[in-house]
């Protein structure tokens, strides 16, 4: 779902390599982008354990009930909210890298048909894969966002980077501000009315989570442009590098902390005597509040230091395949999953066909298993071409 990454460098023009003072290729570039890659490798695996218990789980609550949930399922659920503000951030981060190869006409070009791409790939393939039905209805959920996001981003690089940052604060920082905006008929609870005014279903598309479009796009834009303008970090030296993204992360961690204990802005939820952890940790996704992002996005970026020192690692090296191929795991691991809970329906009949955690967790651990080598053998088919169709896989 990412552009590409850095090291997939064959097809760029030797001008365009040479015009910048740190190349595609080198050490340095090399210990950066593993790192991204690693990252995005962790997301996109704790990402089948959400999907996992989505198909296969047997609990009849929300793990994030505090009224009826457990520690154990609570936390399943919350280590899964990192994945989506992750990827969405690390795709801005490999825009940049992209635009350190191409020119910025070329970008833009690539940016509008990526994303208008994802768009169709989630009204069709993404779209079977939750269902095998080609008629369920039209869900509008992370690819949707990235797409459109991607598109908003090719006019957004047209800017200087201070006013690509302040339209990426604004988002994140402000769009809360926006949560006591009446939106107008519904159906139901949840659903946009096929005969609301053209203000509901924008606001719909663009800041309130109501059926189909279940990731609203405000928040999400602004996360890409973030992760656009957070990418110069990583071509700085190695000790400065180093230190920054330590302490950005700190930082953003320790003004969720501050907020969150605020609780006045940003997604306040009262903290509950019986479960003070899982109320203080409990923010909202849809849309993905300040609080919820400040709390995903601060140990991400916090991690990356320790990470491009687990990238030299034989671990890290297998959970960077997944991290190179992001598009193609997302898919094939819908599939898959959604291919065994079939399989398993058919085999054992009834309610017993949906599981506890300990037996989801093994669902899980054997779906990246089964992913592993199809992902490296198209990581490989990637590094060793350069069709230009490869690039929007």
């Amino acid at each position: 779902m990412t552009i590409e990454t850095a090291q997939h460098s064959s097809n760029v023009p030797d001008a365009a390599r040479h015009s910048h003072p740190i190349e595609p290729g080198t050490v340095h570039d090399s210990a950066r982008v593993a790192a991204v890659d690693v990252l995005r490798g962790f997301v996109m695996i704790v990402m089948a354990l959400d999907h996992v218990r989505d198909f296969f789980g047997g609990a009849t609550f929300a793990p994030t009930d505090l009224e009826r949930t457990t520690p154990a399922y609570f936390f399943t659920r919350w280590i899964t909210h990192f994945c989506a503000p992750t990827f969405v951030f690390l795709a801005g981060v490999s825009v940049f890298l992209s635009s350190r190869r191409r020119t910025r006409r070329h970008l833009t070009t690539f940016l509008i048909s990526r994303g208008l791409w994802l768009v169709i790939a989630e009204l069709t393939i993404v779209r079977f894969a939750w269902s095998f039905d080609i008629t369920s209805p039209v869900r509008l959920l992370v690819i949707w966002a990235l797409g459109v996001s991607m598109i908003v981003l090719a006019g957004l690089i047209q800017l200087p980077r201070w006013a690509i940052a302040a339209v990426s604060l604004a988002m994140i920082a402000g769009h809360n501000l926006l949560d006591g905006v009446e939106s107008g008929p519904l159906i139901g609870e949840h659903f946009v009315s096929l005969h609301a005014s053209l203000f509901d279903w924008m606001w719909a598309i663009l800041h309130v989570p109501y059926f189909p479009v279940l990731y609203p796009l405000i928040p999400w834009i602004g996360v890409m442009a973030g992760g656009y303008v957070f990418g110069p970090l990583l071509t700085t030296p190695r000790p400065v590098r180093m230190r920054q993204l330590m302490w950005l992360g700190v930082a953003i961690t320790a003004a969720f902390v501050v907020l969150r204990a605020i609780n006045v802005y940003g997604d306040p939820f009262p903290l509950e005597s019986s479960h003070p952890l899982l109320s203080f940790l409990k923010t909202n996704k849809y849309p993905p509040s300040l609080l919820y992002l400040l709390m995903t996005l601060g140990p991400a970026i916090a991690a990356l230091p320790w990470l491009e020192r687990l990238a030299t690692t034989a671990v890290g090296r297998v959970i960077a395949v997944f991290g190179r191929v992001p598009f193609f795991y997302y898919i094939a691991h819908l599939y898959l999953i959604h291919t065994l809970a079939v399989v398993t329906s058919l085999v054992v009949s009834g309610t017993s066909n949906r599981f506890d955690l300990p037996v989801l967790y093994l669902i899980w651990l054997l779906v990246v298993v089964l992913l592993y080598p199809a992902c490296r053998w198209f990581a490989g088919v990637k590094a060793r071409r350069n069709d230009r169709w490869l690039s929007y896989l």
